[in-house]
């Protein structure tokens, strides 16, 4: 049994339990319950504060974690990244009242920061040679300035709706954080294999995500223009019809370019073009 601790609560708790649920991992919450077993793959979730997650994998009251990098970063554990999970992506930054003018970092010396990330910017500005009085802070970090506590602030920054709402502006971007998968360095085989098939789901899941699965009917002789243009996996298939001189095409595009591709077929001559969506990819 490969036990695996999880944020109880929030955006990363969302796109972990998501993430578990597209694996075809069953989870069934309960909100008196901190300990879970799936009933369909040898895993147990532990729910716990996203602070505390590091240690209890370091420490080995859970095998494996998903963590931000920010949390990681800070607590400074003894265990290994396993994985980046390419989610719950965000930035720890440096802002400061909108009023200000800001011309450098140099601004920053003798100022009273707050943060709930003490460690990573006492780093920052020891390397940056700045000196700055840190004041810690657990949550509402944003309203420091505002209610006099703090000159500035160093916190996480997604769309910064929140640091436009209290007044503040981004300055400087200190590191980039993501969702990690890590783990205690002294796993078992038995666990090993159990979290090698996890992380395989994981990836089928995430492999999928925003691709678009596209079959459509081109003339023979446009099959390599749409070729150059559909590389897919490893290459476009292409299947005869019916109908002489034309063929069925399927590939795999991304959103982010879907429209502009459509287009570009659209041109060389394509015809009936099917979307559909892709639930797992298994590369």
């Amino acid at each position: 049994m490969l036990r695996i601790a999880v944020q109880a609560k929030g955006r990363l708790h969302e796109e972990t339990m998501k993430m578990l649920e597209e694996s075809s991992i069953k989870i069934e919450v309960s909100k008196r319950l901190l300990l879970i077993q799936s009933p369909n793959f040898p895993v147990e979730v532990l729910f716990l504060r996203d602070d505390d997650i590091p240690q209890a994998v370091a420490t080995g009251i859970a095998d494996v974690g998903v963590v931000g990098e920010n949390e990681f970063v800070e607590k400074k554990e003894d265990a290994e990244i396993i994985k980046r999970l390419n989610f719950s992506k965000c930035r720890l930054s440096l802002a400061i009242p909108k009023a200000v003018d800001y011309k450098g970092l140099e601004w920053f010396n003798g100022k009273k920061i707050a943060t709930s990330y003490p460690g990573i910017l006492d780093s920052f500005l020891k390397e940056k040679g700045i000196s700055a009085d840190i004041h810690v802070i657990t949550g509402s970090v944003e309203i420091a300035p505002g209610i006099g506590l703090a000159d500035c602030i160093f916190d996480i920054v997604s769309s910064g709706s929140t640091l436009v709402s209290n007044n503040l502006k981004e300055v400087e971007v200190v590191m980039y954080s993501e969702a990690l998968m890590i783990g205690n360095k002294n796993l078992s085989s038995e666990k090993r294999a159990i979290l090698d098939e996890m992380l395989f789901r994981f990836s089928s899941y995430k492999n999928a995500e925003d691709k678009k699965y596209i079959i459509l009917n081109i003339p023979n002789n446009k099959i390599d223009d749409v070729c150059n243009l559909l590389p897919g996996m490893k290459s476009p298939t292409v299947t005869p019809l019916v109908k002489e001189g034309w063929s069925s095409m399927h590939s795999v595009i991304a959103e982010e370019t879907f429209w502009d591709i459509i287009s570009q077929l659209k041109a060389i001559g394509a015809e009936g073009i099917l979307v559909v969506p892709i639930e797992k990819m298994i590369l």
